[in-house]
C-alpha cells in the first residue's frame, strides 16, 4: 500500500492520499484548508487517479478543500450525515465566525456528489478495503478508516481527530462530547493490534501499541485512573 501526505491550511491538518501502489488508482483523506495545489502535486509526482475523497469529520480545517478537489477530478465525497450539514455552515459547527484574514478565500458547500457513512461499513474504493468505524466526541459524526494488515505492512488507522499521537482531539465546540469521546477510545481503538499504525488528523504518525502505553486518554478508556484535562488542540 502507497500512503503519502501532507500538512495543510493555516492549522496543518494532515491529507493522505492512499492507493495500492503509485501510478494506481487512490482516495483522498480531509482535504482541508489550502489542500488544492498539495493534492494536485502529490496526484502528479505520483501518478494516481483519485476515485473518492474520505472525510473523518466535517470541520472546516479538515473539509475546506473538499468542493475544488472533487470538482476538478469529478469524484464522490464520503461523510457521516451527522457531519454533513457542516460543509455548508461551517461557522455553526464550530460555535464562532471564522476570520477571513486567516482563512482567505474559502469555497463553502457541498460537492455534486455526496455519499454517507455508516458505522461498520467496508469501503471498497481504489483497490482498498476500508473499515468506517463511527467514533463520536471530537463531533457528533467523528469516523475513523482502517485497512487490514497485510503479510508484510501492518493495519493502517487513519484516526482524524479522535487519537493523536500523546493526546485527543478537543471536545469544547458544538456536537463534542467528552464521555462520548472516551468511549470511542475504548471501543474503536482498545481492540486494535498494537502494530497498527495511526495516521491522524493533525501531528506526527504513532501506533496503537504506543499510545496504550503512553497516552493518558487511552490509559483512561482503558480503565487506568487519574483523568487528565481535556486538551483543545487543533480547530
Amino acid at each position: 500500500m502507497f500512503i503519502a501526505g501532507f500538512p495543510a491550511g493555516a492549522w496543518g491538518t494532515n491529507c493522505y492520499l492512499v492507493a495500492p501502489a503509485q501510478g494506481e488508482e487512490c482516495v483522498i483523506v480531509d482535504p482541508g484548508h489550502q489542500a488544492a495545489r498539495g493534492v494536485e502535486d502529490l496526484v502528479r509526482e505520483h501518478r494516481l487517479k483519485p476515485v473518492a475523497v474520505l472525510l473523518t469529520h466535517g470541520h472546516i480545517d479538515h473539509v475546506a478543500s473538499v468542493v475544488p478537489v472533487c470538482g476538478a477530478r469529478g469524484v464522490p465525497a464520503w461523510i457521516h450525515p451527522e457531519d454533513r450539514y457542516m460543509m455548508s455552515n461551517p461557522e455553526k459547527a464550530l460555535g464562532r465566525s471564522l476570520g477571513t484574514q486567516l482563512m482567505g478565500e474559502l469555497t463553502v458547500g457541498e460537492p455534486d456528489d455526496v455519499r454517507e457513512l455508516t458505522d461498520g461499513s467496508v469501503l471498497e474504493l481504489a483497490g482498498l478495503q476500508l473499515t468506517v468505524d463511527h467514533a463520536p466526541g471530537h463531533t457528533g459524526g467523528s469516523v475513523t478508516f482502517r485497512t487490514p494488515g497485510a503479510e508484510d505492512l501492518p493495519p493502517v488507522l487513519f484516526s482524524g481527530d479522535l487519537l493523536f499521537a500523546g493526546s485527543i482531539g478537543r471536545t469544547d465546540l458544538p456536537g463534542g462530547d467528552s464521555g462520548a469521546i472516551m468511549r470511542s477510545l475504548a471501543r474503536v481503538c482498545l481492540p486494535l493490534d498494537d502494530t497498527t499504525v495511526v495516521l491522524s488528523g493533525h501531528g506526527g504518525q504513532t501506533t496503537i501499541g504506543r499510545e496504550r502505553a503512553t497516552n493518558p486518554y487511552l490509559r483512561q478508556a482503558a480503565g487506568a485512573t487519574g483523568a487528565p484535562a481535556f486538551p483543545r488542540r487543533g480547530m
